[in-house]
């Protein structure tokens, strides 16, 4: 498929460290360029998404999470959150975490990782799992004549014949000046938390208790909700899309109607730590989580919220 497209490059390469080295030279150039991988492989490319976010170049990582820690399995897991939404390789540096929910969210968000790409010169990460990464569904691809054309960059190294030289680099030996250079990126960070923060919300108008998910534990959670509200529960649903920036605000803003949360994940409780930070002590927290590879199911979800409700007469 790609081969058909004007420019379109697909590239086998020997190892992940060699794999998303290329994605940098490819980005220096100007190009678009992407990698993807799972478990052990997303950590061999952790210094490379470094040195990505240190050149502020704009790439695409994709990452299907699946069980572990240590060499694990191919079963769906949320499992590395944390590495995504924390930067993940070493320094001050943060990367656009996306968490599509669906195959068609996925083809969209990638769509829209390279657009925030490019806008802001910044990795962007696609956080899926093992379950989205083995299922099929169909899907709706924007036409080709309505993708964006490629922003002009101005910073790339295509040969100096004409102009003056360019240089990127990641190397800063004065703490001064990589300390302005983090100051650099925060404020980047920054505005990106104020443009870019993405979420979804489901049956929270009338609801006494939320649930917060993302990814395919949101969509099997959601389904769970629709059972229980045609039962009389009024249950709710916040799904953060975009998991870093966090919906932060969002989430805190349902305190003014909701007192009760319950966070569900397929970890031990890794988005729990956000969801707590965002409430600020202020309202109640639960957690139900399936680690190493174990799929949440609809009615799972609902024995969880059903006896949580009931015990607190929440009907």
């Amino acid at each position: 498929r790609l081969s058909k497209l004007d420019g379109g490059v697909f590239i086998q390469a020997e190892s992940e460290i060699a794999s998303i080295h290329m994605v940098i030279g490819a980005s220096m150039a100007g190009g678009r360029a992407m990698t993807s991988s799972s478990g052990p492989g997303i950590s061999l490319k952790q210094e490379g998404i470094s040195f990505l976010s240190a050149l502020e170049l704009p790439a695409v990582i994709v990452n299907m999470s699946r069980g572990g820690p240590g060499l694990g399995n191919i079963a769906p897991s949320q499992s590395d959150y944390f590495q995504a939404t924390r930067g993940g390789g070493h320094g001050d540096y943060r990367t656009i975490v996306l968490a599509p929910n669906s195959c068609q969210e996925l083809a969209n968000l990638t769509y829209k990782a390279f657009d925030l790409a490019d806008k802001y010169r910044i990795p962007v990460v696609i956080l899926g799992d093992g379950m989205l990464g083995q299922m099929m569904e169909p899907v709706e691809l924007p036409p080709e004549v309505q993708i964006k054309k490629l922003p002009h960059k101005d910073w790339i190294l295509t040969g100096a014949k004409g102009r003056p030289s360019r240089f990127l680099r990641s190397l800063i030996l004065d703490p001064f000046e990589e300390e302005e250079h983090n100051w650099k990126l925060m404020r980047k960070y920054e505005r990106i938390t104020k443009e870019e923060t993405k979420w979804e919300t489901s049956f929270a108008d009338d609801a006494k208790l939320m649930v917060v998910a993302f990814g395919s534990a949101a969509r099997i959670a959601k389904g769970a909700i629709k059972r229980m509200r045609d039962e009389g529960l009024k249950v709710g649903l916040i799904r953060p899309i975009s998991l870093w920036p966090f919906p932060y605000k969002a989430i805190k803003e349902l305190t003014k109607k909701v007192r009760r949360f319950f966070v569900f994940e397929m970890n031990m409780g890794q988005m729990l730590e956000d969801v707590k930070l965002a409430l600020e002590g202020d309202g109640e927290v639960h957690f139900y989580g399936r680690p190493g590879g174990i799929i949440l199911t609809p009615l799972e979800i609902s024995r969880v919220i059903s006896s949580y409700y009931y015990q607190k007469r929440l009907g």
